[in-house]
């Protein structure tokens, strides 16, 4: 790190006692020295800042600073250490942890792992030891330092599997997601690590770590781009608020407390009337982006009457002629708020100059007078009116004729028909909107008035997302970049993306790199393999995923007379074992499931679309089950999840996927042929 020095090898001799009190001695010191840069960051003041405007500003980046230094005493402040051969200026030894950590005198204790120096401890082997002659892993329990695991690294000696590296994956949880840093797979630090004007599309198989390389990557660009993206911001979006509840505990324990988390709703609208599947597919078609640039293009009308101002016992007049030219030289060549605006100070622009012509010497003010005034403002209205976008929607579906006009080519006349309310509210006032006309609206909005950018935007489960919503998402990051994350074969919206280069056609970002995780780390391969055989049905193309976790006797598959009193009982007999408990059905028969847990006073959540759970054990919807883990999972009658909707199999598919230990399938009707 620049300006700051390292601290000394603390590496001891080699007796195992000898090096861990050494290390323990070390974690004390950089615990005590983090608390004092706390202290320090919470003893300034932002009084010296000159105005009320300016101290708020301040006190605020004080704020996130202290936030940011907060110490996790449950969780390790360094997971691991390089000792370095000194080819280089760079120091001998240095510990890699979640942040940067000094003592009084700027000698650094530990490096953050986004540091440049920092990526050998993920990229280090063998056959390129990148100046390393030792890599050491350290296990922790509750935050304490219980062992270490050393890899030679300059002995060109192949490298034996981790014990402490494997732990650490297969940990059971309770909570929220976890970091992953301490377990970073080199495939996955090349995707962490990509610069920041590179748009990344990952297409990752359940277990891979998907979502947690897009969480690290967004904390990776902040920890470079500092000062660029504090500016331009950074955006994480979800599928649901449960899933962004369950990744919220990621990036404020990497540090980052100021990052923007989101659902596509609550970018672009949160509508949620009930429409039809067949309706909502249409309207999340990328065809409707042509048709609603010219149903609110066609709100201009060509001007009949010219414009005639009248200043004292002075009259200016311009002829209809040159305002129809002014008009035809504007369309479709701004958005159309901004031309209305330049209308009007065209038409202005024209007045002076005949006043000028006379022997006038009119200046700015008197344009801007002009451009105010009632008459260019009533010609304005007639040619150029002012509209919204619930209003030009609103006509769109309930006037044949206008959508007809608006579609031409674009849509059939089946798919207008379609389009049409049946019984059209009084106004666009009273309109209640859907999903899909929230990305309409959006998209009428951007061109009324250009939507503002960040700097870095990273989706999950995009391969959900509309082409209507997938360009609402674009338009957010038309000047930086996006991380795009997501799998093919967990579809399960009718409009589910068939390839990400169509996703990144519909994001702006044709040049997007796509990669592919298939190893998994989470999903032993028991259970995996298992889910694979839907794969065939919902995503031929796709390679099948491959688990580095054996898991013999994670699965078990049971056909049972009474589902309620066997799903009870599941759960009880996961209650004994460590980690959390997911009870998983079709959205249906949760209620019933609830009632019969509740009776055997079996405590639990119901996971809603906006809750948070706390306990333990975790009765989940199958809709909103994409993008959790438990480790143990009881699926209850995979027939009735495939049932409920038209993608049932995808649906599946993700269900199964949920379990990182165990996962119990409990049916009475019979499974699904392609799991039998």
């Amino acid at each position: 790190m620049p300006g700051h020095q390292l601290a000394p090898d603390i590496s001891g001799d080699d007796d195992p006692s000898d090096v861990l009190s050494a290390e323990r001695a070390h974690l004390t010191t950089s615990r005590a020295a983090l608390r004092a840069m706390r202290e320090h960051a919470g003893s300034l003041s932002a009084d010296a800042a000159g105005d009320w405007v300016s101290r708020q500003v301040l006190q605020g980046l004080l704020d996130q600073r202290v936030a940011a230094l907060a110490d996790h005493p449950d969780t390790p402040l360094f997971f691991g250490r390089l000792d370095r051969t000194g080819d280089d200026d760079l120091p001998m030894t240095i510990h890699v942890g979640r942040r940067h950590v000094h003592d009084d005198n700027s000698r650094a204790l530990v490096i953050d792992w986004r540091a440049p120096v920092s990526r050998a401890f993920y990229q280090a082997r063998p056959s390129d030891p990148m100046n390393v002659r030792r890599r050491r892993r350290f296990g922790f329990h509750g935050g304490e330092l219980t062992a270490y695991e050393d890899e030679p690294l300059d002995q060109g000696v192949p490298l034996r599997e981790s014990r402490i590296l494997t732990e650490e994956i297969e940990r059971p949880r309770t909570g929220p997601m976890r970091d992953i840093v301490a377990t970073i797979q080199p495939d996955q630090d090349e995707i962490v690590r990509a610069d920041l004007g590179q748009t990344v599309c990952v297409q990752g198989a359940p277990g891979t770590g998907k979502t947690a390389v897009g969480l690290h990557r967004a904390a990776y660009l902040l920890f470079t781009h500092r000062e660029k993206l504090a500016r331009s911001g950074v955006m994480i979006v979800g599928p649901n608020r449960a899933f962004l509840s369950y990744i919220s505990s990621v990036l404020p324990a990497l540090g980052e407390v100021k990052v923007d988390q989101t659902t596509v709703a609550g970018l672009v609208g949160d509508h949620s009337a009930s429409e039809d599947a067949t309706v909502a597919t249409i309207k999340g078609d990328a065809r409707m982006a042509p048709v609603l640039h010219r149903a609110l293009w066609m709100h201009i009308s060509k001007p009949e009457e010219g414009l005639l101002i009248t200043r004292g016992v002075n009259r200016f007049r311009v002829p209809d002629h040159e305002v129809r030219e002014m008009v035809a030289s504007l369309r479709g060549t701004t958005r159309y708020g901004p031309g209305r605006a330049a209308l009007a100070q065209r038409l202005a622009h024209a007045v002076l100059v005949r006043m000028e012509q006379r022997g006038e010497s009119p200046d700015d003010r008197v344009q801007d007078a002009v451009a105010r005034s009632k008459p260019v403002k009533q010609i304005i209205d007639q040619v150029w009116p002012r509209v919204t976008p619930g209003q030009v929607l609103f006509r769109l579906l309930s006037d044949a004729e206008f959508l007809a006009r608006a579609a031409k080519d674009d849509l059939t006349a089946g798919e207008r028909e379609t389009l049409l309310w049946a019984r059209p509210p009084r106004s666009w006032k009273s309109a209640k909107w859907s999903a899909a006309d929230a990305a309409l609206l959006d998209e009428l909005a951007d061109l009324l008035e250009r939507t503002p950018t960040l700097g870095h935007v990273v989706v999950d489960e995009a391969q959900d997302l509309s082409a209507m919503q997938l360009r609402a998402l674009g338009r957010r990051c038309r000047t930086g970049s996006a991380t795009v994350l997501g799998d093919l074969a967990q579809g399960t919206t009718p409009w589910s993306a068939r390839s990400w280069e169509e996703v990144l056609g519909h994001l702006g970002f044709t040049d997007g790199a796509v990669t592919e995780l298939t190893l998994g780390f989470r999903v032993p391969r028991e259970v995996l393999d298992f889910a694979a055989r839907l794969l065939p049905s919902v995503a031929p193309t796709l390679a099948a995923p491959r688990s580095l976790r054996p898991g013999a006797g994670s699965l078990s598959v049971r056909r049972t007379a009474d589902l309620a009193e066997a799903v009870t009982a599941a759960v009880r007999e996961y209650a004994g074992h460590e980690g959390s408990i997911g009870v998983i059905a079709a959205d249906a028969a949760v209620p019933a499931l609830a009632s019969c847990l509740a009776a055997a006073g079996v405590p639990h959540d119901v996971l809603g679309p906006d809750s948070s759970p706390e306990q333990r054990i975790s009765l989940i919807p199958a809709s909103l089950a994409k993008g959790l883990e438990y480790d143990h999972v009881v699926v209850a009658e995979p027939a009735d999840i495939v049932d409920a909707e038209p993608r049932g199999l995808a649906r599946l598919y993700v269900v199964l996927t949920r379990a990182v230990t165990s996962l119990t399938v409990l049916h009475v009707r019979d499974l699904p042929p392609h799991l039998s």
